[in-house]
């Protein structure tokens, strides 16, 4: 086999969903500072070389897997504003359910967030990288479908999107993360409910 062959064998898509696999296994059990890169070669049934072709350092896989994540667990994209445009209310139930199930729910997701939050004080990129991949396009987005919608009377969109988004991200932080739901006890039903009372009265 030629060498141009065996590159484009090594950077096929089949090669990078088992590296970022291997690679999720590894960060999953050992967090951010403890993973190896030998590790994740192994993981992944492939070479360590083949893992630097692709990726040059620990925090650039660890970033594409965050991208990954972002894709696989999109909110809402532009056609889903589009049908939800008559029905505020549904919508931002919907949108709340959406996160809460692809966050909450998802046992891989939370390990994968106290990582990030947890190294985020000795590795502050991996933080950034979450905003920027995450956090920003969906409080972006949430904008600007409640700036569209006038009839709400908004008087800020940002800051009403930033508290509904925070309210849903904190309710995670203290039931899921910090396990200390039992403390400040809340249905979800109810959280959600009211949420969307308060945008929309």
């Amino acid at each position: 086999m030629s060498k141009s062959k065996s590159i484009e064998r090594d950077l096929s898509p089949e090669k990078t969903e088992m590296i970022l696999g291997g690679a999720m296994q590894e960060f999953l059990e050992n967090g951010y500072a403890a993973a190896r890169m030998d590790k994740i070669a192994v993981a992944a049934g492939v070479s360590k070389a083949t893992i630097y072709r692709r990726y040059p350092d620990k925090e650039s896989l660890f970033i594409a897997l965050m991208q990954q994540l972002a894709c696989k667990k999109e909110f809402f994209n532009s056609e889903q504003l589009q049908s939800a445009q008559g029905d505020p209310a549904s919508f931002l139930r919907s949108f709340a359910n959406r996160m809460l199930d692809n966050v909450a729910d998802d046992p891989q997701a939370l390990t994968f967030l106290r990582i990030i939050i947890g190294e985020s004080g000795r590795f502050p990129g991996l933080a950034r990288a979450f905003v920027k991949n995450i956090e920003k396009p969906m409080l972006e987005s949430l904008t600007q479908y409640l700036a569209s919608h006038s009839k709400l009377e908004l008087p800020d969109a940002e800051v009403a999107a930033r508290a509904f988004v925070g309210t849903l991200v904190h309710f995670v932080i203290l039931r899921d993360i910090m396990q200390s739901g039992d403390l400040v006890p809340m249905e979800r039903d109810r959280l959600i409910e009211n949420l969307v009372k308060l945008i929309i009265k």
